[in-house]
């Protein structure tokens, strides 16, 4: 009892400081205090935990084991203070909370607007933020309570993470506009294998990746790869300029004015399903109306 009584929230502020910075003058120009300050408020938590959390040299600051779960588990902490606070906040102007959601920009096209629309005809209570993330920058916050609601193209997600279809997608090739095929005359990826491809990067998004390589793969060929992205407006100005062609979900053409041309691929087997993910022991009360509006429950 006497060491939970003894540490304060602004321990762990400061310890997070540290962490971050690795370095305890600019952690301490950032919580306007001293060094001397700072580096006794961390001694002293360390001494009320018992643990050691820093390794401090001349020349830099490194975490211990234990300091660097500590940093994990103080992120979630801090973050879900933050939340509640921006929570309170908003229930007490009237609003029922904030559902923060994170998308990749095929997601855009439809699913997020429809479930926005949603939310504003049955809980217009609700607010709603938005941030375009990569899948693993999703999964990430998602796991830190720094957003409610993803929705990634993956195949496997955290055991910690909920994880359902929303929508599944075709696949279709971009082309520029003056390109020789067309739907009439396209017969099969064959005719591409000695085009250059326009990729999202392998990071940004590795199942689309490798489908996209499987693709190729099951006509015969590994496409050449010249460029790689993280956004669609990117890989179709590449395109529309004849450095390259892509293949992409065909849900994201729309939306875009360039020109560039879309053959669908019907008669592959590779679908691009776009999933929505969700913290299992989420607290944030809003978080079931949107799950349930996006998956039809009552």
């Amino acid at each position: 009892m006497l060491m939970s009584y003894q540490l304060e929230l602004r321990h762990f502020k400061y310890f997070m400081a540290v962490a971050e910075e690795l370095h305890y003058r600019k952690a301490a120009e950032r919580l306007f205090i001293s060094q001397p300050g700072l580096s006794r408020q961390i001694k002293q938590m360390e001494e009320i935990l018992d643990a050691q959390l820093l390794i401090r040299s001349k020349k830099k600051v490194s975490l211990t084991p234990a300091g660097e779960y500590l940093r994990g588990e103080l992120e979630f902490v801090l973050n879900h203070l933050e939340l509640t606070k921006k929570q309170l906040k908003l229930i007490n102007e009237g609003s029922s909370g904030e559902l923060r959601i994170g998308f990749l920009g095929s997601a855009m096209q439809s699913i997020v607007p429809k479930l926005l629309v949603k939310l504003q005809d049955v809980y217009p209570n609700i607010r709603t933020s938005l941030d375009e993330l990569s899948n693993h920058a999703q999964v990430n916050a998602v796991l830190k309570d720094k957003l409610d609601l993803g929705f990634v193209r993956l195949a496997r997600v955290p055991e910690e993470l909920n994880i359902k279809p929303v929508f599944d997608d075709s696949f279709s090739v971009v082309l520029p506009e003056n390109h020789p095929l067309d739907s009439k005359s396209f017969k099969g990826m064959k005719q591409l294998k000695e085009e250059s491809f326009i990729l999202f990067s392998q990071d940004y998004s590795p199942l689309y990746y490798d489908k996209v390589m499987s693709i190729c793969e099951d006509a015969g060929f590994t496409p050449k790869v010249s460029h790689r992205s993280v956004h669609a407006q990117t890989i179709f100005t590449l395109v529309e300029n004849k450095l390259g062609i892509a293949i992409i979900p065909t849900s994201l053409q729309y939306g875009f004015d360039l020109n560039v041309k879309f053959i669908e691929l019907k008669k592959i087997k590779q679908r691009a399903q776009l999933s929505v993910i969700w913290k299992k022991d989420n607290r944030n009360p809003v978080l079931k109306h949107g799950v349930n509006l996006l998956l039809n429950k009552s």
